[in-house]
């Protein structure tokens, strides 16, 4: 009885708790659902797309404008004249091929080689010595009107003609000795491998791209013009900054004489594996505010962040690979009925090359669509990288209307898409004024310069 009376109170307290919550749900039940506590939210409408009076189409237009007249004409007439040389080149490629092999040219300077040496791998390169040789003079009128003649008449050079050649002779060694050992690879390859040579070669030419790529800045480059560190100053502060902020592994800026050669303005974020280097030209610097420097150089710093080369070599790679597969495919059609006029009868004779770059340059000039569009549309992404690190639209803009003097403006949809290798200058600007549309809020922005309408 006692432990009875101990456990009482807690029986009560049991009970009595049992009998609120069923009151509690009774009361529920009856009342039906409570509504849940609520709070006030401030809604705020979102900012406006843009100001009203900021149009990106009138901008554009506005831009353009400022380039008119002879500046104008003279821009179209020097980027059009590019088209009807794409076709001359070919032609004169083609031309010479057949002078060499139709006279058995070729198959002397071939036999030559043979009676220099019995060893076939040194043969290869004793004939694209004398090749190299034979087609740089017959070509060289063309080239001096190409590279000197037509680049003063429009004001881009200044050379003398002196100097113009002295460029080009150095340009013919490099050529000399990469060519040489290139084509030495590829022959030999071919000897070993037979009718598969094209994939090999295909193979071996990027290799040959990519030592290119990582050598130039350092070992090619130089040997055209003075590279000098930039003096300490807030550009290049500003330039280091940037490359940092992106990841680019360079703790300095070079600067060189291009002035000597061009009025072009220009600037690169070049090689890899050690030797990356940030550079900008004498032009650049001269012609431009540092706005629009900063501006090209996020341009260029766009193309390594985003691994361009590597993307351009795989690109032009495929295209080679099916280049290669054509000049096979060619070269056997024509040997079955030229060869023995030739006095070359497979595409493992040396003697065949001008057919091999006859083929080649037919190839590329088929291709120029494709070649152009890849790299126009790497230069599309560069453009919005830039304008994304650098956040000057307008100092982009005005930049695109510097670099006129030798490329066209406002070409037809057609015309860009076939012959442009970058952006026409209208894409680029209304590139730039997009970008601005969307950002026009934004105090940096709004604080910047007020572009034209």
């Amino acid at each position: 009885m006692v432990k009875a009376t101990r456990w009482l109170p807690v029986a009560l307290l049991v009970l009595a708790l049992a009998a609120a919550f069923a009151t509690q749900a009774t009361a529920q039940v009856q009342m039906g659902p409570v509504a849940a506590p609520t709070s006030h939210i401030q809604v705020n409408a979102l900012p406006p797309a843009g100001v009203a009076n900021f149009d990106p189409h009138k901008a554009v237009d506005a831009y353009l404008a400022r380039v008119t007249g002879k500046a104008l004409a003279q821009s179209d007439a020097y980027f059009e004249g590019g088209y009807v040389l794409i076709f001359v080149d070919t032609f004169y490629a083609v031309a010479l091929a057949a002078l060499l092999m139709w006279f058995r040219l070729s198959a002397r300077m071939r036999d030559f080689a043979v009676k220099m040496t019995r060893y076939r791998i040194l043969q290869t390169p004793i004939y694209v010595v004398q090749y190299l040789v034979v087609t740089t003079a017959a070509t060289l009128p063309l080239s001096i009107y190409e590279g000197f003649t037509r680049e003063h008449a429009y004001g881009l050079s200044n050379q003398t003609f002196l100097q113009w050649a002295g460029d080009f002779g150095t340009q013919f060694l490099v050529t000399l000795v990469g060519f040489t050992l290139l084509l030495t690879v590829i022959y030999a390859v071919m000897r070993v491998v037979k009718r598969s040579w094209w994939l090999w070669g295909t193979g071996i030419t990027v290799v040959f791209l990519m030592i290119q790529v990582m050598i130039y800045p350092v070992y090619i480059a130089p040997l055209f013009n003075h590279y000098s560190p930039l003096p300490d100053s807030a550009m290049k502060s500003a330039i280091l900054s940037m490359a940092r902020a992106n990841g680019i592994p360079a703790n300095e800026v070079y600067t060189y004489d291009a002035s000597k050669q061009t009025t072009r303005i220009s600037a690169n974020v070049s090689g890899f594996l050690g030797t990356t280097r940030i550079s900008l030209n004498d032009n650049l610097l001269n012609d431009c505010t540092p706005s629009e420097v900063l501006a090209v150089l996020g341009h260029e710093m766009g193309h390594y962040v985003m691994d361009h080369v590597a993307v351009l070599l795989t690109w032009f790679g495929l295209i080679f690979l099916v280049g290669f597969a054509f000049v096979d495919w060619g070269f056997r059609k024509l040997a079955k009925i030229f060869g023995g006029r030739w006095g070359v009868q497979d595409i493992e004779d040396p003697a065949g090359l001008p057919v091999f770059i006859a083929l080649f340059s037919v190839f590329m000039m088929l291709a120029t669509p494709a070649l152009n569009t890849v790299v126009r549309t790497q230069e599309i992404q560069a453009d919005i990288f830039g304008l994304n690190a650098v956040r000057q639209p307008d100092a982009f803009a005005t930049v695109v209307l510097k670099l006129s003097t030798y490329r066209k403006l406002s070409p037809s949809p057609w015309e860009e898409f076939v012959f442009f290798d970058h952006p026409s200058g209208r894409t680029r600007i209304w590139e730039a004024m997009r970008w601005k549309a969307e950002h026009i809020n934004d105090p940096d922005i709004m604080a910047g310069p007020i572009s034209p309408q």
